[in-house]
């Protein structure tokens, strides 16, 4: 559990669509992307993280207001972030996912998830330092919330392999 530098060793953690992670520990966190995206913020000064991962772009009136949807999302993890120490000042965000696959749907929600995440974060004053977006090819992320390090993995087919724990395929 404790490596040479006594820090807790990360947790893996599979953060599914409709969630939001700030985990208090260094954790690992995976999220499987499509058309989904996820929005990953790290104040530099705290070295604290955190992580969404929704599937549709805007809550319309009838809708409950959840974090399947990125404007409710984005806007929930900025203010988790804030409630719990962080500064906008201090934030940075990785944007990843949004996807389009013509052979799955003619609407490009993708797109919009992406324009939802680019225009909270520019409203808010969070910079955007990295992001992996668009195309035609699903994601796998993992996330390393110690040293806010992302890898990402794309497929041209997602996988129930994918998901974690890993089963069959893996």
């Amino acid at each position: 559990m404790f490596g040479n530098d006594k820090k807790p060793a990360p947790v893996p953690y599979l953060l599914k669509p409709g969630y939001i992670l700030i985990p208090k520990r260094p954790t690992v966190i995976s999220a499987v992307l499509g058309s989904c995206v996820s929005v990953c913020l790290y104040d530099r000064k705290r070295k604290a993280s955190g992580i969404n991962h929704y599937e549709f772009p805007m809550k319309e009136k009838s809708d409950p207001s959840t974090a399947r949807y990125g404007n409710v999302a984005t806007l929930a993890l900025i203010k988790m972030m804030v409630d719990d120490g962080s500064r906008g000042g201090n934030m940075e965000a990785q944007i990843f996912g949004g996807a389009h696959n013509p052979a799955f749907s003619p609407k490009d929600i993708g797109k919009e998830n992406i324009r939802v995440a680019r225009h909270i974060l520019g409203k808010k004053g969070i910079r955007i330092v990295s992001e992996d977006v668009g195309g035609e090819k699903g994601r796998k992320i993992v996330f390393d919330t110690g040293n806010n390090e992302i890898a990402v993995l794309k497929v041209d087919k997602l996988r129930k392999g994918d998901w974690f724990p890993y089963q069959d395929d893996r």
